[in-house]
């Protein structure tokens, strides 16, 4: 079953079982999903789903940060709830050591020996981790192993 199809049935289980927080937050999922599709006229693989989703979690992360700034801890639990219920359909994360161990590949694979060649490294790495890991932290991790 795919990421959308699992969206769906929850949002209907969250209505049935009366969950109005857990039904808003994948209605909101579900409308930028649907967004996208009507933009861009095609609709969207789990792995385009999954970014989607990572995206919105970013958003509430940053919007938790804010909240925390303005002191404001009925926002702060909305935003974390928001974000467990909406981790749930991302994929399994991926160990820090297992995509440091990827990076070192793609490195030895392309050849790569200075920050400049990160882009290289990364068209490599993108693909192989698929969602598992934020793309903040796979930058990271290759910036990291090439300013060595």
């Amino acid at each position: 079953m795919d990421i959308k199809t699992q969206l769906n049935e929850s949002v209907k289980d969250a209505m049935k079982s009366g969950d109005k927080l857990r039904k808003s937050t994948l209605s909101m999922a579900l409308a930028a999903i649907k967004q996208v599709e009507v933009d861009k006229r095609v609709a969207l693989d789990d792995l385009a789903v999954t970014a989607l989703l990572q995206k919105e979690i970013k958003n509430r992360r940053e919007a938790l940060e804010e909240a925390k700034k303005a002191s404001r801890p009925d926002l702060m639990e909305a935003n974390e709830a928001e974000i467990k219920i909406l981790e749930v359909f991302l994929p399994k994360a991926m160990p820090a050591e297992d995509l440091r161990a990827l990076v070192e590949a793609a490195i030895a694979e392309t050849g790569a020996s200075a920050p400049s060649d990160m882009g290289k490294v990364m068209k490599i790495v993108m693909p192989k981790v698929a969602g598992r890991a934020p793309n903040d932290a796979i930058s990271a991790a290759v910036k990291e192993l090439l300013a060595k």
